[in-house]
């Protein structure tokens, strides 16, 4: 009969319910025993697995014996060759062309008949100024003589000296236009167009040829503006005619402009080069290799064997069997070569293959060493 009292009945409730706080307690033990084992147990885990990570593999490296060297800043631009004189002949005097005597692409030398222009009208000029200016000087002559005894003013005399001198100008300029109806060349060159044709009305300025003279040329090379400074102390450039085999010359300042010529603020480099040959034609392209800077005895390294992290540059040495970092500054590059300004030295061993698999103080194996970068591929 169950408990009336209180005490009684808790008394009561705990009897009977005590196989089951048993059990619960149990299982909390059980659970909290498990737990405190699982993490021990990754605990040891970890340690052993740090106590017993295995040493990584030496990485296999090339490298690169440094040397002193010299190193270029340069820049290589486009340009095109041009003569060194475009001559436009004109006509000096008005009349009909009755012969030509030259071709376009002849050669002609200062002097040579390019062209005749009718001579009739001019000659009938000439002919009749000459015929006023003798008349004028004897005239002269004879009131010379005539003055020395006293019959003529002096007036007299110097209006006949006048009308002389007079006539004889018009005598020279008429003497002057039948010359201009033999059209000749100014200079050398070759007739690269040719206006003139027989029958054709000619009045004072219309064209008659084009000559160049191409028996010295001029490379024209657009230099940025950046570059002007540099350019400017040069007295000569290595140029490459690539329509000519790319053959390479040597071609002498002449002159740089000082104003830019294009909307691309240009400044045009005019180089002068011999053509005796007349092989350069004029239209051709060309390549010019202008050396800016030129640095020798310097340390240079290829630039993918510089790596750039966080705005910090650096390189992999090789330092018995290690590979040891080294921060470095960087100069001017040329191909791909850069120079060194700080952090290398001459004999040092340079990691330029397996660089990038490196870690600072790891263990390498060298499978190559090469002692000249020329002899290194690409």
């Amino acid at each position: 009969m169950p408990p009336v009292s209180s005490r009684g009945k808790v008394v009561y409730f705990i009897w009977n319910n005590l196989p089951r706080f048993v059990l619960i307690l149990m299982m909390t033990l059980i659970v909290s025993l498990y737990s405190s084992i699982s993490d021990k147990n990754k605990t040891i885990a970890t340690q052993k697995q740090s106590e017993i990570q295995p040493e990584k593999p030496p990485v296999n490296v090339v490298t690169l014996m440094l040397a002193p060297t010299t190193i270029t800043d340069r820049i290589n631009l486009p340009g095109a060759i041009e003569p060194w004189t475009r001559l436009q002949l004109m006509a000096k005097i008005g009349g009909a062309i009755e012969e030509v005597l030259v071709t376009e692409g002849s050669r002609v030398k200062k002097g040579d008949i390019i062209a005749r222009i009718e001579a009739a009208d001019y000659k009938i000029a000439s002919d009749r100024a000459k015929a006023a200016y003798n008349l004028a000087k004897d005239d002269f002559e004879r009131d010379k003589e005539i003055y020395k005894k006293g019959v003529i003013p002096t007036a007299t005399l110097d209006i006949n000296r006048t009308k002389m001198e007079t006539t004889r100008a018009d005598y020279d300029n008429a003497q002057l236009m039948l010359s201009r109806t033999v059209v000749t060349s100014p200079m050398d060159g070759v007739i690269r167009r040719l206006d003139a044709k027989v029958g054709l009305q000619l009045s004072i300025g219309d064209p008659i040829a084009e000559i160049l003279e191409i028996d010295r040329v001029k490379a024209i090379i657009g230099i940025p503006e950046s570059d002007v400074s540099a350019v400017r102390q040069l007295n000569s450039v290595n140029l490459t005619i690539q329509a000519l085999g790319n053959t390479q010359i040597e071609a002498k300042k002449h002159f740089l402009s000082p104003a830019p010529e294009t909307t691309a603020r240009l400044y045009n480099l005019e180089l002068t080069i011999d053509n005796p040959d007349n092989a350069i034609l004029t239209g051709m392209f060309v390549r010019a290799d202008i050396i800016k800077k030129q640095i020798n005895d310097t340390i240079s390294v290829p630039f993918y064997s510089v790596i750039s992290r966080n705005n910090e540059q650096y390189v992999y040495l090789e330092k018995d069997g290690l590979a040891i970092r080294k921060d470095v500054s960087l100069g001017i590059m040329e191909n791909w070569m850069v120079e060194v300004t700080k952090g290398l030295t001459p004999g040092d061993h340079l990691i330029v293959e397996g660089h990038r698999d490196v870690e600072n103080g790891q263990k390498i194996k060298i499978i190559k060493t090469f002692t000249d970068s020329q002899e290194m591929p690409l």
